[in-house]
């Protein structure tokens, strides 16, 4: 086990080259490792009932053509469409370990923000096969979690060759970007969570990333880390020209619900309803759509669409 273990972590740094250097694949190669627990690693069959936790994982499998191998995904997977029919074990921070086991995997994959910690333990302590992928929010991230899912599902061509239509697809995007010479638009994302006051993405979110992609400016990119609710002074001096929200957000507080953010209507964006909704595992999902959600985010915040 360690051998294949060892020759595993060595295709991933070294295999398949991205369109930019992967710098930190070691660290990330190990990170992925650390969560394999009683790993058989059987060389003579590949894995053939996996359990997909994480939205953007089901949707990299669908797109190697290797979906009649999941048997059950978490309730983030929603696309393609087909996921709807398939088993769901929970929502990927607080699984079911009953509906894991009662699927029978001989895979977990999961994002590193599966839990809760004591499923995953069970999990483990049954002889499930867990492997988890880190997330990150950028074009490289994206394309090295399909290095990481085609290599793990043993169909590294078929990785290498969406890898490669990603890139082609994401540099016909970036150059239709880099030609419209007008101002950034200035973006602000809302995103409920429930009970509370809305929270406003700052950097180093999933929200400032594809902004940032779609030739738009995050107003709170420069102000904090992470997700935050906001005062009625920082939002009307962030002033944003675009109110941005997932269509859960929209659907839960409406238009009026959203200009009623402390000083959201003293904006730009409030004053003229300028309130852009999509789909949320498309806009902040970094999946395989993201050269669609990219384009799609660019022309909607730049009034082309």
């Amino acid at each position: 086990m360690i051998h294949r273990l060892l020759q595993w972590l060595s295709r991933q740094c070294y295999s398949m080259p991205l369109r930019a250097p992967a710098a930190h694949s070691l660290s990330r190669a190990f990170l992925v490792a650390s969560m394999f627990v009683g790993a058989s690693f059987a060389e003579s069959k590949p894995y053939e009932r996996i359990v997909s936790v994480g939205g953007a994982l089901t949707e990299i499998i669908y797109a190697l053509g290797e979906q009649d191998r999941i048997v059950a995904v978490d309730t983030s997977s929603i696309y393609p469409r087909e996921t709807q029919a398939l088993p769901r074990v929970g929502y990927q921070r607080t699984l079911s370990a009953e509906g894991v086991l009662s699927s029978q995997p001989d895979l977990v994959l999961a994002t590193d923000a599966a839990g809760p910690q004591a499923v995953l333990q069970q999990l483990q302590g049954a002889g499930v096969e867990l492997v988890a992928i880190p997330t990150v929010h950028s074009l490289q991230g994206l394309l090295e979690k399909i290095r990481d899912v085609s290599m793990l599902l043993g169909v590294e061509p078929k990785g290498q060759s969406l890898i490669a239509s990603m890139t082609e697809q994401m540099a016909s995007v970036e150059t239709r970007i880099a030609a419209d010479t007008a101002p950034k638009t200035r973006v602000v994302f809302l995103l409920n969570v429930g009970k509370g006051p809305l929270m406003v993405a700052g950097r180093e979110t999933a929200a400032d990333a594809v902004i940032t992609l779609s030739g738009g400016q995050n107003v709170m990119g420069d102000s904090f880390e992470g997700y935050k609710p906001v005062s009625a002074e920082a939002m009307i001096a962030a002033g944003p020209e675009v109110i941005l929200v997932t269509h859960r957000t929209q659907t839960a507080l409406g238009d009026e619900g959203l200009l009623e953010v402390p000083g959201l209507s003293l904006t730009p964006a409030g004053r003229e309803k300028r309130i852009v909704a999509m789909d949320g595992l498309l806009l902040l999902g970094f999946t395989p759509r993201l050269p669609d959600a990219v384009g799609m985010l660019h022309d909607y915040i730049h009034n082309k669409l």
